[in-house]
């Protein structure tokens, strides 16, 4: 668990600008906010543990809470140690599931055309809000026919033929439900000049984490280090992520929430829009085709949290044509897991109605981001389809 000297709640100085900035406080009077939830009621949780404060579950872990924090303190952090020391342990079917990714998204590729079918009809809809408390109103991603890492065993053949290498840690949704974005990586990695390996990993821990499976996330969190870090040709290669939240814990959770060690990949980790600007500004530059679109750049709230938010942009403002329009920093109200459960279903939804009001009225072409959960919800709940920045510049690439 969490040492008391890593979250540091003490640096707290209470100007209460974290319970400004969430999203969950703002939309509902059942979750105080983070300040109390966070480092108010820690002191007391230290000196009793019953002085629990069961509010505190409505926490989506956005991390808003310490983008806003002007000195530092890890208020999301203590609020998830919080919930895994001292509150009420029960099995629910519907976490386990939500939590296992790999095990949904093996049986989901497998059996991709009957689960897609079967997870959009409206009675199935219906028995999974009442038996697994899975809100009929969510939508849920399709599953792919062909996992990427299927895909990859045929475009490795042609990695050895590029000097340099590059890492990618592709992630759950790439690997089981889009596998295209996997591939718009490799084909920008290779424009630029760079193969690519990929490892034997395992789920980021992000949902994991979210669901109270500490010990599995950390047993994830040693497998990912060990296998990336024995992947590395040199101290030199970058290990590079197109999802902001496995990027996230990657170089975050892994150490500050997990107490893991990530000494070994901490340096080389790098998201992968900062690691192609930083080629561009080399002058590593692929020809790039206009592309006459209008898009809104929304940005997810992890990749504001890892400070990564400006590279997203300034490489999308490389790609000629492009009529870029940056949309007022909101949460999709998603947050991974949170917004598949009943109980906070109506929360997600209002926490994102700001967000989907403002790309109505952009009337972009198309929505981008780097998030795939935001990704899901956006595509709900507006007309719009929802695109990856890394996907919109392989598009150019020539």
């Amino acid at each position: 668990m969490i040492k008391l000297e890593n979250i540091s709640f003490d640096h707290c100085i209470k100007c209460t600008v974290c319970t400004i900035y969430c999203p969950v406080a703002r939309v509902t009077h059942l979750y105080p906010g983070p300040k109390q939830s966070g480092p108010d009621t820690e002191r007391l949780r230290i000196k009793n543990p019953q002085l629990l404060d069961i509010s505190l579950k409505y926490c989506s872990n956005c991390k808003r809470c310490e983008i806003a924090c002007p000195s530092d303190v890890k208020i999301a952090d203590i609020i998830q140690t919080a919930k895994w020391r001292y509150s009420k342990k029960e099995f629910r079917i519907r976490d386990f599931l939500l939590s296992r990714t790999d095990l949904m998204g093996t049986f989901g590729t497998i059996f991709s055309p009957i689960v897609n079918f079967f997870t959009h009809l409206g009675i199935v809809k219906y028995f999974l809000d009442l038996i697994f408390q899975i809100p009929k109103g969510r939508t849920f991603p399709n599953y792919a026919s062909m996992t990427f890492r299927k895909w990859f065993k045929e475009a490795k053949k042609y990695q050895n033929k590029y000097l340099e290498k590059v890492v990618y840690f592709h992630g759950c949704y790439v690997n089981y439900n889009y596998p295209q974005l996997g591939k718009d990586v490799v084909k920008v990695l290779n424009a630029l000049g760079k193969g690519v390996i990929i490892t034997k990993e395992k789920c980021c821990g992000v949902p994991l984490i979210a669901n109270g499976y500490i010990k599995k996330a950390q047993s994830h969190g040693r497998h990912n280090i060990r296998v990336l870090s024995r992947a590395l040709p040199n101290e030199q290669t970058r290990i590079v992520s197109a999802s902001s939240s496995c990027s996230l814990a990657l170089k975050h959770e892994y150490p500050n929430l997990l107490e893991l060690d990530n000494s070994p990949i901490a340096n080389n980790i790098a998201y992968i829009t900062q690691y192609v600007l930083e080629e561009f500004e080399k002058g590593n530059i692929p020809n790039l085709k206009p592309l006459k679109y209008t898009v809104a750049y929304h940005s997810p709230c992890h990749l504001e949290r890892m400070g990564n938010v400006a590279f997203t942009i300034e490489l999308l403002r490389k790609i000629p044509g492009l009529t870029l329009k940056i949309l007022h920093s909101e949460c999709c109200g998603i947050s991974g897991t949170y917004g598949f459960k009943n109980e906070y279903y109506a929360i997600s939804q209002a926490v994102g109605s700001e967000l989907f009001k403002i790309i109505e009225e952009a009337k972009p072409d198309f929505v981008v981001t780097d998030c795939e959960t935001c990704k899901w919800q956006i595509e709900m709940n507006t007309q719009y389809t929802v695109i990856h920045p890394i996907s919109l510049l392989a598009e150019a690439i020539e």
